[in-house]
């Protein structure tokens, strides 16, 4: 068989990699974009307030119930300050569907306890409950940031953003050092440290009336933010690593950062919207909280918060809602595991995705025997891969991992329990939901183009 032959015959794998030199010029810029978005919304109230910035300042208005929109008009609606929808009015009517691209910004982390606030042998600490997925070890001996809301007892609100600026202080939860660690070092991984142990260290010093170490930081609190104790009961802070995202090897191919799942997909698919013309069918970006715990909750996916907003722009269009749900189509924009050979048991080669190899598209994700997935069908996954062609954009498909290993879920759920076709499109990662994330630059780029290629499709 002649060569030509065989390649038409022979799956090749793709590569995200650009062939020229302006290629890589809008590679570079857009990572530009992304890290400075991923610095600077670490959690998910920031990434609400960075995107809605954005998008106001790229002539979207506030979306107003009831509102007549038209093609061509930008909106978008802030869900409770920590979800956030964007919606570009296209040509064709609602009843002919929505193009969605559903991503979260919510991330593994710690949050404080209610109560969290104590002292022990002169240190204070602030209690902990850890939030999504994570490998316990890895938060002790890192600096941390804390970021948040306090209600005051007046009913005011003050915003903590402490660590991030290289004058601020920073937090640490201790380990135990290996010279007297023999217990520790005999524990499996999970049990190094245990959930009620990731406690952090936030002063030392006691106060001036010796009242202790706890009154010290309280006193420090009431001074800076007018805060007392009662009113971190209404608190919601969460700790994040105190880390900027770089560029990774001597060819700096690679960014490692805090929070790629999800916003890695969450920044391109946004950026596209915003910088999108006047599309076909009516352009819907959700950037949704509380994935990874299960999407719970009035501002996580599983809300009808989202469908209701598609629901008011059907009815003030005097479009049929039934309709719109059945024609449209939603990428669930999250991330995908790339295949690390420094862990190979874990993956089945032949169908794992890997860096530089473009977008990661999963037909399902879930666990085991597919559970908790939606399972996109061979009609939906055959119509995205005609779009992704048709516009050069590299893609590959893939699962998590052996098939007895374990898995994970997205919202494509979520989505298809609103009546909504769906299917898994996101960025292949090495080292997902650790305290620092590795991604290929090129195949953060390509999602962008592959947002582009599927809201114009």
């Amino acid at each position: 068989m002649e060569r030509k032959e065989a390649e038409k015959l022979l799956y090749k794998r793709p590569s995200s990699i650009p062939k020229t030199e302006e290629e890589k010029l809008k590679v570079e810029a857009f990572i530009k974009d992304y890290r400075h978005f991923i610095d600077n919304a670490k959690t998910e109230r920031q990434a609400v307030i960075y995107t809605e910035g954005e998008a106001l300042a790229a002539g979207f208005t506030p979306y107003t119930h009831g509102a007549t929109l038209k093609a061509g008009d930008k909106v978008c609606y802030v869900n409770r300050d920590k979800s956030i929808i964007f919606a570009v009015i296209g040509k064709r009517p609602l009843s002919e569907g929505c193009r969605i691209i559903a991503s979260h910004i919510d991330n593994p982390r710690l949050d404080l306890k209610p109560q969290p606030l104590y002292e022990n042998t002169g240190i204070a600490y602030f209690k902990t409950h850890y939030y999504g997925g994570i490998k316990k070890y890895q938060w002790t001996a890192i600096p941390l940031e804390l970021h948040g809301v306090v209600y005051r007892a007046d009913g005011t609100r003050v915003d903590i953003n402490i660590g991030a600026d290289p004058q601020d202080p920073v937090f640490y939860i201790s380990d135990l050092m290996p010279h007297i660690g023999k217990d520790q070092m005999s524990k499996t991984a999970s049990e190094f440290i245990s959930g009620e142990g990731l406690n952090i260290i936030g002063g030392s010093l006691p106060s001036d009336e010796d009242g202790g170490v706890k009154l010290r930081v309280l006193s420090i609190l009431n001074e800076k933010y007018n805060i007392t104790e009662r009113d971190l009961i209404t608190a919601e802070l969460t700790a994040v690593p105190a880390m900027m995202s770089r560029e990774v090897g001597f060819d700096r191919s690679l960014i490692a950062a805090y929070g790629h799942d999800d916003r890695i997909c969450a920044y391109p698919s946004f950026r596209a919207l915003l910088e999108n013309g006047v599309p076909e069918h009516t352009s819907v970006i959700m950037l949704a909280d509380k994935e990874e715990i299960g999407s719970y909750g009035v501002t996580g996916l599983g809300s009808e918060s989202y469908p209701d907003f598609i629901r008011a722009l059907c009815e003030a269009a005097g479009e049929d809602f039934l309709a719109c749900k059945k024609n449209s189509i939603c990428l669930s924009a999250d991330v995908g595991g790339a295949y690390d050979p420094c862990y190979a048991d874990a993956y089945e080669a032949a169908n794992s995705t890997y860096i530089h190899g473009g977008v990661a598209v999963s037909k399902y994700t879930g666990s085991r025997g597919k559970g908790g997935c939606s399972d996109a069908s061979a009609e939906t996954l055959s119509k995205l891969a005609l779009i992704f062609d048709k516009a050069g954009v590299a893609w590959q498909v893939g699962e998590y991992g052996k098939v007895d290993q374990g898995g994970a879920g997205t919202v494509a759920s979520e989505i298809a329990h609103f009546g909504i076709e769906v299917i898994d499109c996101g960025v292949p990662i090495l080292s997902m939901h650790s305290v620092t994330e590795l991604a290929s630059k090129y195949d953060i780029y390509e999602m962008y183009k592959a947002s582009v290629a599927f809201l114009n499709s």
